[in-house]
């Protein structure tokens, strides 16, 4: 056989019941849902910021970031609205190198699918236990969903996955904002019809099961650039390119439009400490377009405590060990720039 089966592994259930979300804490997770609900349904004026490691490698690190993030929270409440990111699982391009936490939660040692789905939920748990930030996953693997489903208040759809039937069907059963980002083509289309199956409901097999969805009405767009046919990043978050989106939205029947401009990726050619730049020239668009003001909803930022990044046997702390991120310092200023330029 072409599969060899290592091991049965607990259903979502089971690890749930293991490690349960107190109930001071799922009340707290709901009043922030609420909170991110209004922001894209157009009742709040606040911004988002979805801000955090490229990947969550190492949870101690992590959640010192997170510390870090709660105190600002306290500073610009009244104007943002801090999404940590929290990303377990990091998609591969070529299917090589660290694939997440979930799927190493040493990156030196081999595999171990258990101790990583425990690993996922127990730091998603302490970001709202400890600090009150419900996070962002991105969901890579939609059989996945069920172990975070009650910890994550926002869910990324990467370039690689948008296209993908099973990831669309899945989000359409979601009750949190999940942000379709644009394809590695650069797409609009693409990504607006993804947008517009996973808001309408569905009839499916999911792990085993028959279901039914009643369809995500918080789902929208991530814009983080392209790559053209000869590997050259093309940037999309430029007026010309989210006046370009406005038009194609309203061209479809879709709820709550709503737009997450991904300042690194492709949009920096990951060059992250472009991200600064480029969120100060999103905020400043915003100023100058109502429409623009309208739809833009927040921005994601790649961010941990030190800039750059490292190899896996580099042992820094606080310093991605994937694609690099800004550095606190740099990060905390932006955060209040962003604060700053919301109006």
């Amino acid at each position: 056989m072409s599969f060899t089966f290592i091991k049965e592994l607990p259903s979502p259930e089971e690890i749930k019941n293991q490690y349960p979300l107190s109930a001071s804490a799922a009340a707290s997770k709901k009043e922030r849902d609420q909170q991110i609900r209004n922001i894209i349904t157009g009742q709040d004026d606040r911004f988002l910021v979805i801000i955090g490691p490229c990947s969550a490698d190492n949870e101690e690190a992590v959640c010192d970031y997170i510390s870090r993030l709660a105190r600002v929270q306290e500073k610009v409440t009244d104007r943002l609205l801090i999404i940590p990111r929290i990303y377990t699982n990091k998609p591969r391009t070529t299917g090589e190198g660290y694939k997440g936490i979930a799927h190493q939660p040493d990156p030196e040692k081999k595999p171990d699918l258990l101790a990583g789905l425990v690993a996922m939920r127990k730091m998603h748990m302490r970001s709202i236990e400890e600090f009150s930030l419900p996070a962002a996953d991105e969901m890579l693997y939609p059989e996945n969903w069920g172990y975070v489903e009650d910890l994550l208040s926002y869910v990324a759809i990467g370039a690689r996955s948008v296209e993908d039937q099973h990831h669309r069907l899945t989000v359409s059963g979601f009750d949190v904002p999940a942000g379709m980002k644009n394809p590695t083509s650069g797409d609009y289309s693409v990504m607006l019809n993804s947008v517009y199956a996973a808001q309408h409901p569905h009839h499916f097999i999911y792990r085993g099961y028959e279901v039914e969805t009643t369809g995500n009405e918080l789902t929208h767009v991530v814009l983080r650039g392209a790559v053209n046919k000869r590997g050259v990043c093309i940037p999309n978050y430029h007026y010309e390119d989210l006046v370009r989106l406005i038009e194609m939205y309203d061209k479809m029947d879709l709820k709550y439009p709503a737009a997450i401009v991904d300042s690194n990726h492709s949009n920096s050619n990951k060059q992250y400490e472009e991200q600064v730049r480029i969120v100060k020239e999103v905020m400043h668009n915003r100023q100058l377009s109502s429409s623009i003001h309208q739809i833009v909803k927040g921005v994601m930022i790649e961010s941990y405590i030190e800039p750059g990044c490292q190899s896996v046997h580099e042992h820094t702390y606080g310093k991605s060990i994937t694609d690099p991120c800004l550095g606190w310092e740099e990060s905390e200023k932006l955060i209040y720039a962003i604060a700053e330029m919301n109006r």
